[in-house]
């Protein structure tokens, strides 16, 4: 028996109500089980239970044993209290508070239908090889489905605007320069997201303001700091000669920034070319954040990230090789990640803080989207063929993954406490 059960079920109330006695014999009416806490202190606060004659409001305590109570110090935590019931699978110890009362405990032990305990051993207990609802995930309801994995993507896009809303905090309430920093971490992908984004929260973005008229200046700036201009032709000397005038004139300290990784990227993630791109994007596009801001189709934000490269970075990769001149526009593909990873997350907070309609507009953006591709989410794909359609779903599907099913949450999933609900009795 594990406590995340005991959560489920006195949560949801998934257990035998009839004639509830404490281990003292008194009778047991829950009229509210309460919120379930996820911070320190009781597992569950609010919650109002009639205990005999007399209508309790306060929190719940749960434990597999009742002994556990100690064993997590709780009798020396101002905090508990206020606990007006331990729930317990066996109660194998009496409870006292500082006053010496005796909490009340209610034991779940022979509560609990034979079916339910199966069907969470088959999905917790027992070995499963890619899910642990692998053998169920297919036969779950496409309404089922599509609703969790809506609910799943709002909940990954309320967690990347915290991320916003904390870095809007450390520049001042300043739009504009949380859009370049939150824009770099995306440039910089997974390997270079937070060396990149380092490098942005250290530049002010004043600076990149003042010379956004000269993609010379701004590569020198992006680049040297960054610390990857080489000198090893006469493009790379000049920048590095413009970048030591711009460190002198902004007073401006690299030493202890994080550096940009080579290893393993193909040649179009270099560091390198994407902070080049970078920088022309923010000499070409004066209005950046309010264009973004406004977008509503991908086709305006595919025109928007149309951006022309400087010559050299035509016919290199990275300083001194070179190669025949080609095109090295920003892709569909790097763009949509831009948009997933970044821009809508962007726009969603800022339309919240405007307190305008956030989920409409992001959902029209997510349809034109094709689904990504990962071994994460594969694994779904596999045993769902055709499940995703679209960036929402992958995305959801990508936090489904990490935060549930490599947690072994499933009860705080969706579909998998809804396995424990076959059950016939006590549903």
């Amino acid at each position: 028996m594990r406590e995340d059960l005991l959560y489920h079920l006195w949560k949801f109330q998934k257990f035998d109500t009839e004639a509830l006695q404490t281990s003292a014999g008194e009778p047991v009416s829950v009229i509210h089980p309460g919120f379930q806490n996820e911070l320190a202190g009781p597992d569950f606060f609010n919650s109002r239970i009639q205990i005999g004659d007399q209508l309790w409001a306060g929190n719940v305590e749960i434990h597999v044993r009742a002994s556990d109570w100690y064993f997590h110090q709780h009798e020396t935590d101002p905090n508990y209290e206020n606990v007006i019931l331990h729930v317990v699978w066996e109660d194998d110890s009496e409870i006292y508070r500082n006053d010496n009362s005796i909490i009340p405990t209610l034991s779940l032990k022979d509560r609990v239908s034979p079916e339910m305990l199966a069907n969470y051993s088959r999905l917790l207990e027992q070995i499963h090889l890619k899910l642990n609802c692998e053998n169920d995930f297919p036969h779950f309801s496409e309404f089922q489905v599509e609703h969790w994995l809506e609910r799943l993507y709002f909940e990954r896009l309320e967690a990347k605007s915290a991320r916003i809303l904390k870095v809007l905090c450390e520049t001042g309430n300043d739009w504009e320069a949380t859009l370049f920093i939150m824009l770099a971490r995306s440039f910089g992908s997974n390997v270079n997201a937070e060396a990149f984004m380092s490098l942005a929260q250290d530049l002010d973005f004043k600076i990149i303001q003042k010379l956004g008229n000269n993609l010379f200046t701004l590569e020198a700036l992006l680049l040297g700091h960054a610390g990857l201009i080489k000198e090893t032709d006469n493009y790379g000397v000049a920048l590095k000669n413009e970048y030591q005038y711009l460190k002198h004139k902004y007073s401006l300290q690299n030493e202890f920034l994080p550096q940009p990784q080579f290893f393993k990227l193909r040649p179009d993630n270099f560091p390198s070319l994407r902070l080049a791109q970078m920088a022309a994007l923010y000499s070409q596009k004066k209005l950046l954040f309010q264009d973004l801001m406004q977008v509503q189709q991908l086709e305006e934000i595919y025109r928007i990230f149309n951006v022309q490269i400087s010559d050299y970075w035509k016919t290199h990769y990275n300083f001194g090789k070179s190669h025949p001149s080609r095109i090295k526009k920003l892709t569909r593909s790097f763009i949509g990640l831009l948009v997933i990873n970044c821009i809508l997350p962007m726009q969603y907070c800022y339309r919240q803080q405007l307190g305008k309609e956030t989920e409409t507009s992001v959902q029209s953006l997510l349809k034109g989207l094709k689904a990504e591709k990962n071994t994460a989410i594969s694994i779904f794909y596999e045993i769902r063929p055709g499940l995703a359609s679209s960036a929402m779903h992958s995305q959801a599907l990508l936090h489904l993954k990490q935060h549930y099913c490599s947690q072994n949450k499933c009860l705080q999933c969706e579909l998998g406490a809804s396995l424990l609900r076959k059950s016939p009795k006590y549903v």
